[in-house]
């Protein structure tokens, strides 16, 4: 089939957990023998990969985007007028709509595939044709996102909480009109499919409900191999994109609450923190803690981390969809601690391929049970790796998309 495939940002390399999943949707999307046009946000360091992208795709077009906070007043600014979320008004850029436009009336597509949440906006474009036969158009919704800024809010100083109510809601009628026209959504945990209903207006779920798929994230288990860890190491790693709110605020709240209590109950015990764009915060609570915390900010190559460390923790207090450091970390052979929300969607079972607390005490005395315990460690190893084999590799969960596509076909010759 005939796709154009939308995107916020270039899938590649799979480092972080938006670009893994995009990145093995569209490899099977190739390997099932689509035509696939991508259009993409690019940021300058992202420039180098795009020409990868041509091992998947047919043709590939990038937009230009950059952050700055100056220019997100202007959009959190703009969005009051507007009454959509911020979020949709900073990435509604008149490069991309421009390009996308362009692309549907040069081209007939079967199929108009939208990335995550904010590019949602731009296949709406495609059902305002005419004289042709509109194509099929699909939400790939990686997370509910109303429910993070519910979340969020939750965890925010009292004089944040109705600036992130106030996003909340509107992210929340955003997705629900988007579950309304969209023929058809795909979210990666089935309560992620209740969240959307809920923002919803025409109170038939149960047709909606029917256009709604769960399709977990999936990794590759023959690329990701595991890891030979270092006997005796009292190191503990977590990881993640650090720009992204929920992530930080996580290892924060680990870095502040809960290591203190570890470091109470093991000498010697460090602590490495990876991710692109550590907040200030955590550079200086490493700097002022005489070596046992190390913040590395990003690194080309996770394996002689992940080797020098007893355990891996992701502390998740907010969020929605699926943790792929969990994903990557089971197939990797790391034993791994993290929250109830941290697991959601994953199907493991605690105390056999991970350890789960969720208040500081607990995740503590979790920390530090793993760390005294080699033979958990490997326990939770093995086990973990099974998991990923068995339910999370690429080739076997995205079969389950065939079943979207054959809607798409079947309108195609309807």
């Amino acid at each position: 089939m005939r796709i154009l495939f939308l995107t916020q940002i270039i899938p590649y390399p799979p480092n972080a957990g938006p670009r893994v999943k995009t990145w093995h949707v569209l490899r099977y999307l190739h390997e099932r023998g689509h035509d696939v046009t991508l259009a993409s946000y690019v940021r300058d360091e992202e420039r180098p990969y795009v020409t990868k992208l041509n091992e998947v795709c047919t043709a590939v077009h990038t937009i230009p985007i950059t952050r700055s906070r100056v220019a997100d007043v202007g959009y959190w600014l703009q969005s009051h007028l507007s009454g959509r979320p911020f979020l949709i008004e900073r990435d509604d850029l008149a490069g991309m709509r421009h390009l996308v436009q362009r692309l549907l009336a040069e081209q007939e597509f079967d199929v108009v595939h939208a990335d995550q949440l904010t590019m949602t906006q731009f296949a709406l474009d495609a059902k305002k044709g005419s004289g042709q036969q509109q194509p099929f158009i699909i939400f790939d919704a990686h997370n509910a996102t109303w429910s993070i800024w519910e979340r969020m809010r939750q965890n925010a100083p009292w004089f944040l909480k109705p600036v992130y109510r106030l996003e909340e809601n509107r992210i929340k009628r955003y997705e629900g009109m988007l579950v309304e026209e969209f023929d058809h959504t795909m979210v990666v945990i089935d309560p992620d499919r209740d969240l959307l209903l809920a923002g919803t207006k025409n109170g038939n779920t149960a047709v909606l409900n029917g256009r709604i798929s769960s399709i977990p994230i999936a990794v590759d288990a023959e690329v990701l191999q595991p890891i030979t860890r270092q006997p005796g190491s009292r190191n503990i790693l977590t990881l993640g994109t650090l720009s992204y709110p929920p992530n930080a605020d996580g290892i924060r709240w680990f870095l502040q609450e809960v290591f203190p209590l570890v470091q109470q109950q093991v000498p010697g015990v460090t602590l490495t923190v990876i991710g692109k764009n550590p907040p200030a915060d955590f550079v200086q609570q490493a700097e002022q803690s005489g070596g046992a915390i190390e913040v590395t900010g990003y690194v080309d190559d996770l394996t002689p981390y992940m080797a020098a460390a007893a355990l891996m923790v992701v502390p998740v207090r907010a969020g929605s969809g699926m943790r792929v450091r969990l994903l990557e970390a089971f197939a990797r052979a790391m034993p791994t601690v993290t929250t109830t929300i941290g697991l959601e969607g994953i199907n493991a079972e605690a105390d056999k391929e991970i350890l789960l607390a969720d208040d500081p005490q607990s995740f503590a005395a979790a920390t530090v049970q793993l760390l005294n315990n080699p033979e958990l460690q490997e326990k939770l190893a093995r086990n973990g790796r099974h998991l990923a084999e068995a339910r999370y590799d690429w080739r076997a969960v995205l079969k389950q998309m065939d079943a979207v596509y054959a809607l798409a076909e079947a309108k195609s010759y309807a």
